[in-house]
């Protein structure tokens, strides 16, 4: 065996493993498991929406207890100011006077989770852009780099409900993927109520350090990607652009924008995951297919005629990826 085959077998079983250990805690909900691990190997960051109750956090805190990284958890309220996330300057006394000190908030982490993001003001929202995109903060002018890997985990409410303030676009775009949770099946709510109700609950073990997600993450940038197929990425984001070239009639009638550049690494990155997991060193069309949702529903804004219609986003990118030649 050769040592990139002994890498890509040391990825899938670390990657199986985490996800074993986070099912321990969390019934069924697999595709989600699966999404925010991909979003970690792949050095992005993950969304997740969804009624309240139904594991969003608890899968967040699971992922947490299986990595010996820092991990730190913010409740986003209303009177949240950026601050309290990122830190501030003070002034403190000592032998040698008075000095500025700055106190690191707790977004000096490694895992990051932004429970309820969408409660907090679009001011303290945005104090998230930096951190999530260079990694690291400024605050009084002077810059201060986050230890790798950083992670921000969001959890969100549907706009719908009261009391939120929708995620702008500028940070929307900064995820990787946007995973929606849905409700758990008769089975599985039946197996809920066992591991809650009727004992103690199997221990969490960790799985992996800072060390080996970074190596990981290092091998899902090595994986190949032909040209033919990286072009699918391209022509399946500029798809998503009204009256563009590659634009169908769904995209055309229903979307005001399209996806970013952001989207087309997205795409290929989660396929270089999947192709690792698939035991194949080079992406194919349909591990791209498979990043398409995730990766879109997030970044492509539906126009006032698709709101009034009730069509939903992932039902244009669907189409999109029906229709696509490959």
């Amino acid at each position: 065996m050769s040592q990139t085959e002994q890498l890509m077998a040391k990825f899938r079983e670390d990657f199986e493993r985490t996800r074993r250990e986070i099912q321990k805690a969390v019934v069924g909900h697999r595709e989600v498991v699966d999404g925010v691990l991909t979003c970690l190997f792949a050095n992005g960051h993950a969304l997740l929406e969804g009624v309240p109750g139904l594991g969003k956090t608890l899968l967040i805190r699971s992922l947490s207890q299986a990595l010996t990284l820092q991990f730190s958890r913010i409740q986003f309220t209303p009177d949240l100011m950026p601050a309290d996330v990122t830190g501030t300057t003070i002034v403190v006394e000592n032998e040698r006077g008075r000095e500025f000190q700055f106190r690191k908030g707790p977004i000096f982490s490694q895992i990051v989770l932004a429970d309820e993001i969408n409660r907090a003001t679009p001011k303290t929202q945005s104090s998230l852009l930096e951190a999530m995109q260079e990694r690291s903060v400024t605050v009084g002018g002077v810059t201060h780099e986050l230890e790798r890997p950083f992670f921000v985990m969001a959890t969100q409410n549907p706009v719908e409900q009261e009391g939120t303030y929708p995620l702008p676009e500028a940070q929307l775009d900064r995820f990787f993927f946007k995973l929606e949770v849905g409700y758990s099946s008769r089975e599985e709510l039946a197996e809920i109520l066992n591991r809650t109700t009727a004992g103690a609950q199997e221990p969490i073990q960790k799985v992996l350090d800072a060390q080996g997600i970074l190596m990981h993450q290092k091998l899902v940038r090595a994986v190949r990607i032909d040209p033919r197929v990286q072009d699918y990425a391209v022509r399946l984001v500029l798809a998503t652009h009204p009256k563009g070239q590659f634009a169908t009639p769904n995209v055309n009638r229903f979307l005001r924008f399209g996806a970013s550049p952001r989207a087309a690494q997205t795409i290929v990155l989660a396929g270089k995951v999947h192709a690792l997991l698939d035991g194949r060193p080079q992406v194919t069309v349909e591990d791209l297919r498979r990043a398409a949702l995730p990766a879109l529903r997030h970044r492509c804004l539906l126009n006032f005629e698709a709101e009034a219609e009730g069509v939903r986003t992932d039902e244009v990118i669907q189409n999109i990826v029906e229709t696509l030649a490959p």
